[in-house]
């Protein structure tokens, strides 16, 4: 799996942040690493220079094999907050998604899953799912 850290011009971009992003996401994801082809990972400051509550905010868009991309989106006072939100919503996205094509094989693996190329009959529900966590989540 590969992935790639894009931030804004409000968010200095390093090394440091930038394996930090790659650790964290690697480790909320490991589970799912045969399964995806690359996350992308954009952080911004909304309001820029100017000081706002849950003004950073982590956009992560994982590739699935065979399957539509996934986005989630979450906002928090910190960066550290943002990326980790994003994480597990993105976790969460997933898991909906193998488990749904899981129970429609029958109880197939995800490796059995990635194997079989769909057109995602499931990107209905899949994006009915991601709707209510970003109401409920923000």
């Amino acid at each position: 799996m590969q992935i790639q850290v894009n931030s804004d011009n409000h968010i200095e971009s390093s090394i440091r942040l930038e394996e930090w992003v790659r650790t964290t996401v690697e480790s909320t994801l490991d589970r799912y690493d045969e399964d995806l082809t690359r996350v992308e990972v954009h952080i911004r400051d909304e309001n820029g220079d100017k000081p706002g509550p849950h003004d950073i905010r982590c956009q992560m868009e994982a590739r699935p094999k065979g399957h539509q991309p996934i986005s989630v989106t979450h906002k928090a006072d910190s960066l550290d907050q943002a990326v980790d939100g994003a994480a597990v919503k993105l976790d969460h996205a997933l898991e909906h998604l193998f488990g749904k094509l899981r129970s429609k094989r029958g109880g197939a693996s995800t490796g059995a899953a990635r194997n079989e190329e769909s057109d995602n009959p499931d990107a209905l529900l899949q994006e009915e799912f991601l709707e209510k966590d970003e109401a409920l989540h923000g």
